[in-house]
């Protein structure tokens, strides 16, 4: 099988060369010459291939009206890859039936994995995908769909289908604090303890997770209050909305303070604490 390469002269021009290659390992190679510059060299590479293309029949189409030579325009793309990987992904976790099979909210996930931008920027990042987004009015007239409860719960149990949960289970908890670009309290997006250091009004994100990681619920809440005082609530409502008879809390020290291991053990669950035992009272 031919193919052209390319080779440095100690003159400093670049040889192009045809390789001609057999299947028992001979090779023959011929010399098409040599190139001092950019267009001299594309001119000698078009030129081999030619020479290897030399005796080769062309498949006539029978078309009257041939187009010009030269390349082809581009008129779209599609990453098809990628956007098959992560919808095969969004299936088989179960959240196109969780979510009712709603493509507005489909394409904002896939949008936001392959670059987390604003909403109203996901829709470049679509376009670019080769997706035809929805318009930004549809994007916002679905949005209070999306905050309720219930919406959030029907992903949550898609999760914890996927993650198989026992009746026993371990889960990790953590925290962390989403800023917004005002200087005003709301209610909920209000100032408090930033690990950014940030004075703007945030509101703090806790997640749950199973013992690999995979996330099982999200939930928000007002950004003065404390962490510790986000875990508990949350196990709790996950705990009920699975039917959880027993769960074990694995959380480093700062997430759970006195008062938390007092209201877990109240609770009849357990804990795992990464903490230095003289720390601990009992």
């Amino acid at each position: 099988m031919p193919y052209v390469r390319t080779v440095k002269t100690k003159s400093g021009a670049t040889a192009v060369q045809i390789v001609w290659s057999s299947r028992r390992g001979s090779r023959n190679i011929e010399h098409i010459g040599s190139a001092h510059d950019e267009s001299e060299l594309e001119a000698l590479k078009a030129a081999a291939g030619q020479r290897i293309a030399d005796g080769q029949l062309e498949l006539d189409l029978g078309l009257e009206d041939a187009a010009p030579a030269g390349p082809l325009p581009i008129m779209s793309s599609r990453m098809g890859r990628l956007l098959d990987a992560l919808e095969r992904g969004y299936r088989a976790l179960g959240l196109d039936e969780a979510a009712g099979d709603d493509d507005v909210f489909r394409h904002l996930v896939l949008a936001r994995i392959i670059e987390p931008v604003s909403k109203l920027d996901s829709l470049r990042v679509l376009e670019e995908a080769g997706v035809a987004p929805p318009s930004y009015a549809t994007v916002k007239r679905q949005l209070p769909a999306y905050a309720e409860d219930a919406w959030r719960q029907r992903l949550s149990a898609a999760c914890a289908a996927h993650a198989r949960l026992g009746p026993a289970s371990l889960v990790l908890y953590d925290v962390s604090t989403l800023y917004f670009d005002t200087h005003q309290g709301d209610g909920f997006r209000e100032p408090g303890f930033s690990k950014e250091r940030r004075l703007e009004p945030q509101i703090t994100i806790g997640l749950l997770a199973d013992q690999a990681g995979f996330p099982l619920m999200l939930s928000a809440f007002e950004g003065n209050r404390a962490e510790t005082k986000t875990m508990l609530p949350v196990i709790e409502k996950f705990m009920t909305a699975h039917d959880l008879p027993d769960v074990t809390v694995v959380a480093d020290a700062g997430m759970i303070s006195d008062a938390n291991m007092k209201a877990i053990e109240a609770a009849g669950l357990s804990f795992i604490l990464g903490m230095k035992v003289p720390d601990v009272l009992y």
